[in-house]
């Protein structure tokens, strides 16, 4: 079975620094695109970024570009989300997220809007950035 599992959340003041993982099991994570996509208290689902297959594509929504960096390991089937410069709109549960097909890229507007249903979702780390 895909199984997600994110790790790294925490409670934080604005300008800190955070970094999220996430470590995928039973699928061949080098053929997937992954993704880490956020709900906020209140709203819906936005995806934050995403990496292909080989790392060779990222992508991010315009509010964390320049703060957040998204990466992954193959060989230790981990992806991870660096978040520097962290304000109180990045409150939010952080899921990772796997593409449901192999070396395809959907958007991420995409894949947050078919939500857990369409796709592998882990079960979500919270992060919480207040002063």
């Amino acid at each position: 079975d895909v199984r997600l599992v994110e790790s790294g959340g925490g409670s934080l003041q604005p300008g800190a620094s955070l970094s999220l993982s996430c470590v995928a099991s039973g699928f061949t994570s080098c053929d997937y695109w992954m993704y880490w996509i956020r709900q906020a208290p209140g709203k819906g689902l936005d995806s934050v970024s995403r990496i292909s297959h080989n790392s060779v594509v990222t992508n991010y929504l315009d509010s964390v570009k320049g703060r957040f960096t998204m990466s992954r390991n193959n060989a230790k089937n981990e992806v991870y989300l660096q978040m520097n410069r962290l304000a109180p709109e990045d409150t939010a549960v952080y899921y990772c997220v796997k593409n449901k097909d192999p070396y395809i890229g959907a958007a991420g507007i995409n894949v947050a809007a078919a939500g857990p249903a369409a796709n592998s979702w882990g079960q979500g780390t919270q992060v919480t950035v207040s002063s």
